[in-house]
Parts: C-alpha cells; structure tokens; sequence
C-alpha cells in the first residue's frame, strides 16, 4: 500500500503567530514538505491545481518535475488536475514530459473543480462541468494510446491526423486517478476505463464515501478489469498529530477555527466524530486510519492534508516526522496482515511495465514514416476510416452508458422495490418469463451479475421463499430455478408498478423513436449471443 501527503497549495494567516506567508515562502515550503515525505519514508507527493488566490499552484506539471528531479523515489502526483478547464491536448503532452522527467515516478488525479469563477477564465460553463470532463477524458485516453488521431467533439476544436508528443514513457500512459466527491457519474467514468477511483475522504462522513466506492468497484468488476476486491481505490484523510494527545488537540485547535474550509463551524471534536479528521497520538491516529479499510474495503493508496490551514512550515515538518516514523510503519504491518490476497498491487510504472511486456524490453516511440508526421501528414496504416468509425463507435458508446446509468439511477429510486433490490427483482422477472426452471448459467446470460454475485444473491432468495433451487435431472451436480408461488406474486406485485416507472422514464421518446430503440438493442443483443 502506498502512503502519501496532499497539499492544495493555500496560503492562508496563521492564526497563532498572525502571519502570512508570501507566495515565493509557500512554493519553497512546498518543496521542502515534499523532499521530507521522501526522506520520513512515504511514497507519495501530490499537488493541487487552482488558478485564483489564495493559491498557488497554477502550474503543477512545473513543479512536480522540479521536485521529481530533487528525489529518488518518490511518486509525485496531483491531488486534481482539472479536466474541464485544461485543454485535453495539453494535459497529454504536459504529463507526458512529466513521465519521462520523472522516469515513470508520476501519476495524477483528474477533477472536475467547483469553483465557478474559475470556468469563465478559459471559456466555459460550469453547467457543462460533468459533460466536459466525460468528453475531455475520452480524448485524452485516446491521445496516450492512439500515434495518430482524428477526433471531433462539442468543446474544442476538431482534430486531424493529431500525434500528441512526447509520446509516453514506455509507450505506456500514465495512470489515472479519477477524483470525486459527490458524482456517481465520475465513479462510472473511472470503472468504465478501468483506471483508479480516488475519494477524498475529509469532509463528509463515511457513509456518503461508502456508496461511491461500493458503486465504483461493482461497475470496475461490470466492465471485466477485475474482481471487485481488485478495483484501484485511493483515499484522502488529514491528520494532526503530537506525542501526546492533550497536546496534539491544543495545537491543532486554533488552525481548526480559523480554516476557511470548516472554521466557524462545528467544534472539532464533533468534526472528528463526525468526520476521518485525526487529532491525537500515533497510535490515535493508526487506529482510525485502519478503520478506513473496515468501512471501504482493501485499498492501495492513502493520502494525508498535513499543510493546510495556516500551519508553519516547521510544524508540518514535525509533523510528517511522526507521520513517517511512527505512523505509517504500523500501517503498513498492520494492513500487509489483515489485507486481502486477492487485492490489487498499487499501479506503479515499473509495475504496469512488467504487466504490459513482461521480460521484452518496453517499446520506446520514435517518428517515422509508419508512425505519423504532423507536418507532412505522412500516416500510420489505420485509415481515416478506421479511425472515424472507431471515434463513431466509442461515442455511441459512451452515450449508451451514461443513458443506462441515468435511467438505472432513475429507477433504482422508485418506490416500488419494497423488501426487494432492483437486482434481487431482476432475478425473478427473468425467471417468471421461462416455462421450465433455469439452469444458473442460462440466468447468469441475462444478468449483471458474476457468476458468484449471483449464486449468493440466489441463496438469499431461497431462503425467503421466492425462488425454488431442485436438481437438475439432465445434471446430478446442477440445480436449476424457478419462481415459488410467493416468488411468482412478488414479481408480478412489483412488475405493474416498474412497468410504469419505465414508461414514465423512456416518455421523452417517441413512438418511432422506441421503435427504433428496441430495434437497435436487439440487433446489438443478438450480435453478443453470436
């Protein structure tokens, strides 16, 4: 597991001493925290990215390959990079360089950003915050994997026969980290691409993070990367810590009531109660983070705000002194021993190159006539053609899966499951259309379910009496399905009303428009069943 600390780069009055430290103060503070966390052991710097006072880092790329360049080991980052202000070409090349400065030491997070102002300052909407950042990550994966690409869509100009430079290290992107409040949309976006969810796990409280995350690991598992347990997932938390914990709670109060995030608001310990914030002694602190893995599953990589606040520079340097020498060292031990075996190893470059070309040496870009040339417009073999249709087909897509997240949202939050699930429903509607009991791999055809998601889902609705499990008389060690009578009354009690929810959600089509619709979806069901 990976432990690192975040900065989002504030500069803000120390409410103890009055002062406020100057910009050129903060960037060089910053690298000092970040050359610390190398020396105290972490494995992770990461950096935030704002474009308005009272911050900093306007330029992330700049520093982070400034602080690559003064360490050895360690992982530089960004605790948001903004995908919906950013032009997607220039993220490509700016964290393309990044990765070759750094020899592959670098990975970053992508975010929407909430503050509104900031949208105008390089022509957009927040309106359009979540549509940006689905369509701007779609070019960006293409421009790490594809030489050449040809792309048109709604926020920037039209691209022809574009090779973004440098190519990747290794020929092999960067990983990304998707980072998300609030957005279901963002956790789908992240499982769909089979790339890393990030929580920041700081203000809300821990069941709001446990729905994310529940919903990001079944839809990582939905699109095939993996098993549930080996979805990537980072978490944020911030932490305060001292020898003992009476000190640690009279040192950190005064920075606590006057930061401008939750300042002025509940006293801390009802925000620590209520929150992941840590206050206290190492072990405080260990003991609560190990929580985390009880609430959120298995995770590769844990993040610490530690600079924030005001906090002078001397502090935070004690602080990641007892950060890396007395709590991260029982983190590790403590999880490498409760973790599961099946959970994902942390995507280092070294790692993800291993995978990618086992014991062959690493494919290294170079230009030439078989790769494409901006200026000439010499090309690939891939033809406009190809490209164009395969453009065409990924945005269908994606317009199909966002539709279906949608309507699955919708419907999810009807009242009309009862003691049910929507899944546990689906199970027996598909079984109330079969003449004869079903085998549970011709049910596993038409669900979305793993083969054991679904047997255990079966288990519980043996159990309650809805579903009959009795031998398979072709099959000694199979079974096969089928409604009991309750089983049969529940479905058809729940059905009439879903019939009409789905009426209601599918009334902005037209007759033709439905028509259409179901003319499409079975066309793409029967070519899946070929």
């Amino acid at each position: 597991m990976q432990f690192g600390v975040f900065s989002v780069s504030d500069i803000t009055r120390d409410p103890v001493s009055g002062e406020t430290p100057s910009e050129a103060e903060r960037i060089d503070a910053i690298v000092q925290i970040a050359e610390k966390a190398e020396e105290v052991g972490l494995d992770v710097f990461a950096i935030g990215e704002h474009h308005n006072p009272p911050f900093f880092s306007s330029a992330p790329t700049t520093l982070l390959a400034h602080i690559a360049a003064k360490t050895e080991k360690l992982i530089v980052s960004t605790a948001t990079t903004l995908i919906t202000t950013n032009d997607p070409v220039r993220i490509a090349e700016e964290y393309a360089m990044l990765q070759h400065l750094s020899k592959g030491r670098m990975d970053l997070m992508l975010g929407r950003g909430n503050t509104a102002p900031v949208y105008p300052w390089f022509g957009q909407d927040i309106r359009q915050s979540l549509p940006l950042a689905l369509e701007n990550y779609n070019l960006l994966h293409r421009l790490w994997r594809e030489d050449v690409v040809d792309w048109e869509g709604k926020f920037r100009t039209p691209l022809q026969g574009f090779t973004s430079t440098p190519r990747p290290l290794d020929d092999l992107p960067p990983f990304v980290w998707h980072g998300s409040i609030r957005t279901p949309e963002i956790a789908e976006q992240a499982a769909y691409y089979g790339d890393g969810f990030f929580a920041n796990n700081i203000f809300w409280p821990k069941e709001h993070y446990m729905r994310l995350i529940k919903f990001y690991r079944q839809r990582y598992a939905h699109y095939g990367h993996g098993t549930e347990k080996q979805a990537i997932v980072g978490l944020g938390g911030q932490a305060y810590i001292a020898k003992r914990s009476q000190d640690a709670i009279k040192e950190f109060r005064p920075y606590f009531n006057e930061a401008p995030v939750y300042g002025h608001g509940p006293k801390m310990e009802d925000f620590m109660e209520m929150t992941p914030l840590s206050v206290g002694s190492p072990q405080e602190v260990i003991d609560k983070t190990l929580t985390f893995r009880e609430h959120f599953g298995d995770y590769q990589r844990q993040m610490f705000l530690m600079d924030h606040a005001g906090l002078p520079l001397k502090m935070v340097l004690n602080q990641l002194d007892l950060l890396g020498e007395e709590v991260v060292p029982v983190l590790r031990k403590e999880i490498e021993s409760r973790q599961d075996p099946e959970t994902a190893k942390p995507p280092t470059h070294a790692l993800r190159v291993k995978e990618k070309y086992g014991d062959q040496p690493a494919r290294q870009p170079k230009p030439n006539a078989n790769r494409g040339d901006n200026v000439t417009g010499a090309r690939r073999t891939r033809t406009r053609g190809e490209e164009v249709a395969m453009t065409r087909a990924n945005e269908a897509w994606e317009s199909l899966m966002k539709a279906y997240a949608v309507l699955m949202k919708q419907l999810n939050a009807e009242d009309v499951w009862g003691d049910l699930t929507m899944r546990e429903y689906d199970v027996l509607y598909q079984l109330s259309k079969c003449d004869s009991p079903l085998r549970m791999s011709e049910l596993n055809r038409h669900v979305l379910l793993s083969q054991p998601a679904l047997s255990r889902m079966v288990d519980r609705l043996v159990e309650r009496g809805l579903v009959d499990r009795c031998p398979d008389p072709g099959d000694r060690r199979g079974v096969r399905l089928s409604l009991t009578p309750a089983g049969r009354e529940t479905q058809r009690a729940i059905g009439r009303p879903h019939a009409r929810s789905v009426t209601r959600a599918l009334s902005v089509l037209s007759a033709e428009e439905l028509d259409q619709l179901a003319v499409i979806t079975r066309k793409l069901a029967e070519n899946e069943e070929k």
